[in-house]
């Protein structure tokens, strides 16, 4: 499991959120002291093989142009009249050899090693995390020089890939934006070449072209990263004032032109006076902590408790889950939701919130809860989706 602690190990911890994060390229070389098996070749082959994984979830691009589907699948349709695209590996090797590269979009969706890396990195970075797989097999660029509208951490697991890296060309260009960065001109500011183990950490909107041009099938993990910006904070600063009578009020449309200055002074004073408290990042940061759903997943068998045994094996699925505590009561927020537990609980909910998975015994020895008391409150945990049974059930 590759957990929070290992990425800030890698990354460089709080230096590189402080000196590198959203500001430049880096480079992290794996010496040969890294062995990753969160995703062969195997599973791949596995992967592609057991899921209908349709365009644009699955694809072939070429060139920075989309392959048809057509042209490496059969078009089958079962007795319900459920139709999809299965690959057909003749033709699927095939379109590969021409050059094609294969991205498998959120495969963390669907592969659990994948997932809890996933999910470490979201806790160093404290934000959703999506992972894509590609592989390729030339020196055929699959995407041409683009670049990418969030940060991404790729992870080198087979073979090598060179990355030539031209840097921005407009600053922190976003989806949703009034203007297109122009293509880079000259030659790259970096031309790298990962190999198995190797980190590259790329801001959003830096331009790059990639391609397997070392003779050997490439196969690599990009997690990207989602982008909070202002227009994120702005647009949860909007939903937060709608506390406040002057925001939801009707604007004059129809008034006089000074009720229409009055109207806008006492909005402005409205968002002035929330812009002027300290904690306002903090409220929106921990707002986006608690309310992401995170991974959920079903506890099944278990229904409507989870039972006092103490093999049975839990984990959070909300990696940003937040814990508050005073004097008195320990309070725990995420996916969503909130609760508040008696002080002795705190224990139970730290050993949660780290993200490994746990016994029910190892969490009343952690504290000073029968295991009666643990499995109801992991019971509340599970009901709340913040927490799943992942193991140990009979």
């Amino acid at each position: 499991m590759i957990d929070s602690a290992s990425w800030a190990e890698r990354l460089g911890g709080d230096t590189f959120l402080a000196q590198t994060c959203f500001r430049a390229h880096k480079v992290i070389r794996s010496n040969g002291n890294v062995r990753l098996s969160l995703l062969t070749w195997d599973d791949l082959n596995e992967i592609v093989a057991t899921h209908r994984l349709e365009p644009p979830r699955m694809r072939l691009s070429r060139v920075g142009e989309a392959v048809p589907a057509t042209a490496y699948s059969i078009l089958r349709t079962n007795r319900r009249g459920v139709s999809w695209y299965q690959p057909e590996p003749a033709e699927f090797h095939a379109r590969l050899a021409e050059g094609a590269s294969l991205v498998i979009d959120a495969i963390d969706q669907i592969h659990p090693p994948v997932r809890e890396a996933a999910a470490g990195l979201e806790r160093f970075f404290r934000t959703p995390v999506q992972v894509n797989v590609y592989a390729s097999w030339t020196a055929e660029e699959g995407f041409g020089t683009h670049w990418d509208d969030h940060d991404v951490v790729v992870l080198q697991l087979e073979g090598s890939k060179r990355w030539k890296i031209y840097g921005p060309t407009r600053l922190a260009p976003a989806w949703r934006d009034v203007q297109a960065p122009e293509a880079p001109a000259g030659d790259p500011l970096a031309d790298i070449l990962l190999t198995p183990g190797d980190l590259l950490y790329l801001p959003r909107g830096w331009w790059h072209a990639v391609s397997a041009d070392q003779g050997t099938a490439s196969l690599h993990l990009t997690f990207g990263l989602a982008t909070q910006t202002g227009a994120e904070f702005l647009g949860w600063l909007c939903d937060d004032l709608r506390a406040s009578v002057t925001v939801r009020a009707d604007v004059p449309r129809f008034g006089t032109p000074e009720v229409r200055a009055d109207y806008l002074a006492a909005v402005r004073q409205e968002v002035l006076t929330a812009l002027d408290d300290s904690a306002v990042l903090n409220r929106w940061e921990e707002s986006l902590d608690a309310t992401h759903p995170g991974y959920p997943r079903l506890s099944l068998p278990h229904l409507t408790a989870v039972p006092a045994e103490p093999g049975i094996i839990v984990q959070t699925t909300a990696p940003r889950a937040r814990i508050d505590q005073d004097g008195q009561t320990v309070t725990f927020a995420g996916a969503g939701k909130e609760w508040t537990f008696a002080l002795p609980v705190a224990p139970v909910l730290r050993l949660l919130s780290g993200g490994s998975p746990t016994t029910l015994a190892g969490l009343a020895a952690e504290s000073d809860l029968t295991l009666v008391q643990v499995a109801q409150v992991v019971s509340a945990l599970v009901a709340g989706q913040v927490v799943a049974v992942v193991g140990g059930s009979s």
